[in-house]
């Protein structure tokens, strides 16, 4: 073996290996007659790159598909991509602007889609190598891509079904609009940013009751212009005259009415409220609650369209005032907000205007502000899809792990509005719809049906159809995901054998946006759930616990931590650190770390190697007679135990430390040690039979550690197999540990006695600040004779281990002795001479002074109710972390001195 373990040269080779032998092909021969095991890959977006979510995301779910793969299940891992249209269409268009080229519309639809498939061939997908890195076990050959006409076929059949039964129709509401973009996007491309603006005090005429005014306050002045109502609360007495009369509309002349809402706070602003439906989506629910007018008077770019506007111009005043304001015909805005104020307040229409700071929607990609805007769009009726949906997780036919998250499932199903579904882009899947001249859709899944409908419509043939321009929202055809990447819409054998899957790994933060839209189409289209468990894993934060992004500086690339320390120990940080319902505090030192528990095994392995420990053909661990090999054979089975029932819990934390546990603290710290004296002496059946133990137990290891580092443990099975026997396949594709088997309660007794005496040994040496290369005696005082042949039989490693200069066995503790409590017997460790009893007391009533203050300081910060409303969740979490801590090290001070008060 190499004297250390290089990841950069290891990984690349070993995922080759993998390639080559098609390791993690769902549906291999041997495994026909095999329980199928399946996971859907959330699909990333075609222009994205790995990030730390990616990274934990898919880390999870390579633990679960090779944990199943090794227990002889027939594992599909079904890879892919999502096409992200508002995202490459943005990609692509800045690459043409960037190299001076036509743009999108000066090159028409057509080339421009042919340019973004020349982009996807080129740079897209490169997120799909970077999972290759982190040693995704994905079925590569079957990767797909939500564009792909498989996929794109699917999308068309389910559409047209959807609208053959009623679910989809097209209707003119309020959507998130993006001027910039000129669409409409969903609400997780909506971002909310604390913007500080001003609130418009505006005075409103009474009509008919010259002088008598109500006032609004608005943060949007330029959206009176399509003003249809003014509310008030009902129970606001200032208003109650008020109600049912109408008020004129400055500038513009309409008379509108005051009508009575409880959407009105009496709290907030002046208490009455302009009512804008085709701008505002609370003002669109009053206004459908009242019967009110909806007037549009902005454009797609979110100018101003007013002339020419019947809806805006009916019921105005023709004057200086209303010619003014259809100057603004045009004008951004912004521009039209800044004059319509000036106007206003040279018409002593203004009252007043505060600062106000507020949460602005803004597109996340674009980064100019949302506009509530009404368009026509093509919608899914949801509401009896959702039914259905809530129905199959209350069975448990799908179950959510944290529970807890089921109730945000509940919540946002229990409440669903209609699904703009429509998107007003050109890369995307475009909405099957043409239209004949006189406005009928025809809804088909291709142009020449279409064509066939229309000629039965119309009665003839010769009908000139155009096509509707829109694509869907890319959440339609990811909807789809669970079983049009297995071949639907055709009966295909992987439908039969991997639909539903087992398993769905995913954030929280598209409960409602992925994992509720693929129940309700699973369930709607195959009359099936697409999943059994929906787990839902935390996010990564920084060591402090702030959510990572660009501005803060804070963020972790992935691919840095794995060029640095390998993919197997960001992997298991991740795992070890995956605690179900808690974010992750992700700080590089941990990722060093368990770079460094690698490396313990690695050098682990090589001690083996260099102490002539061979796989050995026919060994049976039943047969083991020494002591030392029978309490480490049982401490796997153990171990293997705890892994196996921890992943079938997705309890991944502990997993992870149960693996950690046996590999570190048992074998490596323990076992290796105590086995060393065998090793090294003379031979023996002893020394063969440990030899072998070892050799075996590090196949065991390297089995249990798999899921979680699948290089080193890879690299490790190679090695170890060209040392004995031909090895039957690749680790990844080897059997699972046996868990079978019960304990051994003698060599766990005995073994057990040795490593807590020696633990107690090193403990109060490090408590009491005995020099390292001190060698102190130690004294068994009034054991039994079991605990005495023990001693004598291990007298040699525990004095080396222990460092202890003499092992003696008296009826009375030494003067001057530490007394320590070792599995109800009691040992002495005289070591009045050996340290200064009084300077250690002095010093370790100092900490715990230290401690003390420490700790009151954070309890008066803690117990302060203006630090807890004003700090950070995460700095609050690291203040009473902080004091966990020094309240463990305190408690251990405290037993430090007590000791030392025992001993006089």
């Amino acid at each position: 073996m190499e004297k250390t373990f290089e990841p950069a040269a290891v990984e690349a080779r070993i995922a080759q290996v993998w390639e080559d032998a098609g390791a993690f092909r769902a549906g291999r021969p041997e495994r026909k007659d095999a329980e199928p095991y399946s996971i859907v890959i959330p699909p990333p977006n075609v222009t994205g790159s790995l990030h730390m979510g990616h990274a934990l995301n898919n880390t999870l779910q390579d633990i679960l598909c090779r944990f199943e793969r090794m227990r002889g299940k027939d594992v599909l891992w079904q890879p892919g991509m999502d096409h992200a249209g508002i995202a490459t269409q943005m990609v692509v268009e800045r690459q043409l602007a960037e190299r001076k080229e036509p743009g999108r519309r000066e090159m028409g639809r057509e080339a421009f889609i042919e340019r973004v498939w020349e982009w996807k061939a080129e740079s897209g997908g490169t997120i799909g190598r970077q999972l290759r890195r982190l040693g995704a076990s994905c079925d590569w050959s079957r990767e797909r891509f939500t564009m792909d006409e498989g996929l794109s076929r699917a999308v068309r059949k389910v559409f047209v079904q959807f609208h053959r039964d009623g679910l989809i129709y097209k209707d003119k509401r309020l959507v998130n609009w993006d001027p910039r973009f000129q669409t409409a996007i969903s609400d997780i491309e909506v971002q909310q940013i604390e913007t500080k603006g001003n609130l418009w005090h505006l005075r409103y005429p009474v009509a008919d009751e010259p002088g008598r005014f109500i006032i609004v306050a608005t943060t949007r002045p330029e959206t009176m212009l399509g003003d249809v109502a003014v509310a008030v609360h009902p129970d606001d007495e200032r208003y109650t005259d008020l109600i049912g009369k109408d008020v004129l509309l400055p500038l513009v002349g309409r008379r509108i009415p005051v009508v009575a809402d409880t959407y009105s706070d009496p709290e907030k602003g002046t208490g009455a409220v302009k009512i804008t439906p085709a701008h505002d989506f609370n003002d669109f629910e009053v206004g459908k609650r009242h019967g009110l007018r909806v007037i549009n008077v902005l454009g797609a770019e979110a100018e101003v369209r007013i002339v020419g506007n019947e809806d805006f111009l009916r019921d105005t005043i023709a004057g200086a005032d209303l010619d003014a304001v259809l100057a603004l015909e045009g004008d951004d805005r912004a521009v039209a907000r800044k004059k319509i104020v000036a106007m206003l307040e040279e018409r002593e229409l203004l009252d007043m205007i505060e600062p106000h700071t507020h949460m602005v929607p803004h597109g996340d990609r674009s980064g100019v502000v949302i506009e509530p805007w009404l368009t026509d769009q093509w919608y899914v009726n949801v509401k009896p899809l959702a039914d259905r949906a809530l129905k199959a997780v209350r069975d448990e036919r799908t179950v959510f792990i944290p529970k807890n998250w089921e109730k945000t499932f509940f919540d946002w199903l229990e409440n669903i509005e209609p699904w703009c579904i429509s998107r007003q882009l050109w890369w995307g899947h475009q909405i099957p719809a043409w239209y004949g001249p006189d406005g009928h859709a025809f809804v088909e899944e291709d142009e020449v049906a279409a064509h066939a409908a229309a000629a039965l419509h119309y009665g003839t043939s010769d009908v000139t159809l155009t096509r509707d321009e829109d694509v869907l929202d890319t959440w339609f055809s990811s909807g789809l995901w669970p079983f049009s990447t297995m071949g639907w819409p055709d009966e295909t054998p992987e439908l039969k054998r991997f639909y539903p899957t087992s398993t769905l790994v995913t954030g929280f933060d598209i409960i409602f946006f992925w994992v509720a839209r693929m129940m309700m189409m699973g369930l709607h289209i195959l009359d099936e759930v697409p999943f059994r468990n929906v787990y839902i894993h935390a996010l990564v934060r920084d060591e402090r616990g702030a959510k990572m992004s660009k501005s803060k500086g804070n963020v972790i690339d992935p691919l840095d931590l794995v060029d640095r320390y390998g993919a197997d120990a960001l992997r298991f940080t991740l795992a070890a650190m995956a605690a179900q319902g808690r974010d992750i505090k992700l700080a590089t030192q941990r990722v060093e770390g368990y770079r460094n528990f690698a490396t313990k095994l690695w050098n682990a392995s090589r001690f083996a190697e260099m102490n002539g420990c061979v796989r050995v053909a026919g060994f049976n661990p039943a047969d083991a007679k020494e002591m030392l090999n029978r309490w480490a054979l049982a401490e796997v089975r153990q171990a293997t135990r705890d892994i196996t029932v921890a992943l079938e819990g997705f309890r991944f934390n502990e997993a992870a430390g149960a693996a950690y546990r046996f590999v570190w603290n048992v074998f490596c710290d323990w076992y290796l040690e105590l086995a060393k004296p065998v090793l090294q002496g003379d031979d023996s059946p002893a020394k063969e039979e440990t030899r072998a133990t070892i050799a075996w137990l590090i196949d065991e290891v390297t089995k249990l550690l798999h899921p979680f580092m699948p290089f080193l443990t890879e690299e490790l099975w190679a090695i170890k197999g060209e040392q004995g026997p031909a090895r039957e396949s690749l680790l990844t594709l080897s059997p699972w540990p046996e868990a079978s088997g019960k304990g051994d309660a003698e060599a766990e007794a005995e073994i057990g006695w040795v490593i807590a005496l020696v633990s107690e040994v090193r403990s109060v040496r490090a408590e009491m600040n005995v020099p390292a290369g001190a060698q102190i005696p130690l004294a068994l005082v009034g054991i039994s004779a079991q605990t005495r042949a023990l001693a004598q039989r291990w007298r040699d490693t525990i004095a080396r281990l222990a460092r202890l200069s003499d092992i003696t066995f008296t009826d009375m503790a030494p003067a001057g002795a530490v007394q320590i409590i070792v599995q109800g017997e009691v040992v002495a460790l005289p070591l009045a001479g050996i340290i200064d009893l009084d300077a250690e007391r002095a010093r370790l009533r100092k900490d715990a002074d230290k401690l003390t203050a420490d700790i009151g300081r954070i309890d008066a910060k803690l117990g302060n109710a203006d630090f807890i409303s004003r700090a950070p969740e995460e700095i609050i979490e690291d203040q009473r972390e902080r004091k966990a801590e020094y309240q463990a090290r305190q408690a251990q001070i405290v037993a430090a001195l007590e000791r030392l008060a025992a001993i006089g």
